[in-house]
């Protein structure tokens, strides 16, 4: 487990990123960031927080619901979920597991044509794509911040 204090993430991340990863909240939907997602081809996201894989585009799937859309994480050891009540009512909070980061929420039963019937609804905010050809480096997950789109 990562632990660093408020001002080590601050400095880390962008006041977006720490708005919706360290306070739970939430990007607008169907903004920039979601649009990226749709274009973005095969390869692997990974938490803006601590550079672990959480998802890949093998699980990805178009909900048309404004957010980043998963079935199931790609890692299921890097994700872990809790119960919420923020909005005054139950929702299962997804979470990295390795810096407890919030990354959205997870809906079963909505009826989609999915393995699972899950949708891990992500905000594409608090993930870092890289294109299959840049995972297949043994060096990947040392790609600096600044060279992630």
């Amino acid at each position: 487990m990562i632990e660093k204090t408020e001002e080590e993430w601050k400095e880390q991340l962008t006041a977006e990123q720490y708005r919706i990863l360290r306070k739970a909240g939430t990007e607008r939907p169907n903004g920039t960031v979601y649009k990226e997602f749709k274009e973005q081809g095969a390869g692997v996201y990974f938490c803006i927080g601590c550079d672990t894989e959480l998802f890949s585009s093998n699980e990805k799937f178009d909900s048309h619901c404004g957010w980043p859309s998963f079935f199931d994480p790609s890692k299921v050891e890097n994700v872990k979920t809790s119960v919420d009540h923020l909005l005054g009512y139950a929702r299962t909070e997804v979470l990295c597991a390795v810096c407890d980061g919030h990354l959205g929420h997870v809906f079963s039963g909505e009826g989609f044509d999915t393995p699972t019937d899950k949708r891990y609804c992500i905000n594409g905010t608090v993930l870092r794509f890289r294109p299959h050809s840049r995972t297949s480096d043994t060096n990947a997950s040392n790609i600096p911040a600044s060279d992630a789109p």
